[in-house]
């Protein structure tokens, strides 16, 4: 019975980062997916509770009752702004239902910030429109019906890129479109000098999902960008617990941000 206590006591956890495959196909055959309908559904419950002044912030569908601010975010923000000499239209690539858009609300004054744009998935599109769309904040299917409205001075990428199914082919493509600062924040790294696809087995206090993650090689994401863009500041997560990240329960990845300038 002791001996079982103590394996108990000191057994790993069941959620986190595990795995290094081949393939983004061959770690989604193994996962649920990020578009299940309950990952949607309680994001928007918690978001709506933050819109109506129910709760104060809300990170991941969990509600916190003490905003974390993500000072980085918000400093590069308003030091685009006032380089621009003239409000921000902001383009929040993979922003949820409005995230990071309540969670700086405050500092995003008519000098700021015009307009608040994001591109998500369709289902996150159309619960946006419907419960969350203001005169600032907005909803589009993809970059180019985006532009299509305003002319982007600013793109947010919060914690996004590593859950995309082919990364390089969208940073790629993200550089060729000119925007004139780009700012990541809250992304995936490896120690490593090449990229590792993983599973995430989400906790399931939060919801019960698992899904595949990439962690990146630094000099094999800022690759894209060597040509056209000069990184003018790179920093860590804001986020307690997630400076590093343990994959397999082994402490070898880690979250950091960086804003780059378009070259003049």
């Amino acid at each position: 019975m002791l001996n079982r206590l103590f394996k108990t006591k000191n057994k790993k956890p069941d959620y986190g980062w595990f795995g290094n495959y081949n393939s983004w196909e061959e770690a989604s055959a193994v996962t649920q997916g990020y578009d299940q309908a309950n990952i949607l559904e309680i994001t928007k419950e918690a978001l709506l509770k933050v819109k109506n002044g129910g709760a104060v912030y809300e990170r991941d569908s969990v509600l916190f009752d003490k905003k974390e601010y993500p000072f980085p975010l918000i400093s590069f923000l308003l030091h685009t702004a006032l380089s621009n000499k003239s409000p921000l239209h902001i383009l929040d690539f993979g922003g949820s239902l409005g995230s990071t858009y309540f969670q700086v609300k405050e500092f995003l004054t008519p000098g700021v910030c015009s307009s608040w744009n994001i591109v998500e998935q369709a289902h996150y599109n159309d619960c946006g429109k419907q419960f969350f769309e203001d005169d600032v904040l907005h909803f589009f299917h993809s970059i180019e019906e985006c532009q299509s409205h305003y002319p982007i001075n600013l793109v947010i990428l919060s914690s996004v890129v590593q859950y995309l199914p082919d990364p390089h082919i969208f940073l790629k493509k993200l550089a060729s479109y000119g925007f004139k600062a780009i700012l990541f924040d809250r992304t995936a790294f490896v120690r490593d000098t090449k990229d590792r696809i993983t599973i995430q087995k989400v906790w399931p206090n939060i919801y019960e999902a698992s899904y595949p993650a990439w962690f990146f090689s630094e000099s094999g994401f800022l690759s894209h960008f060597e040509e056209n863009y000069e990184v003018k500041g790179e920093f860590g997560t804001y986020v307690e617990g997630e400076a590093i990240m343990e994959i397999d329960h082994q402490p070898v990845g880690y979250e950091k941000g960086f804003f780059l300038l378009k070259n003049s």
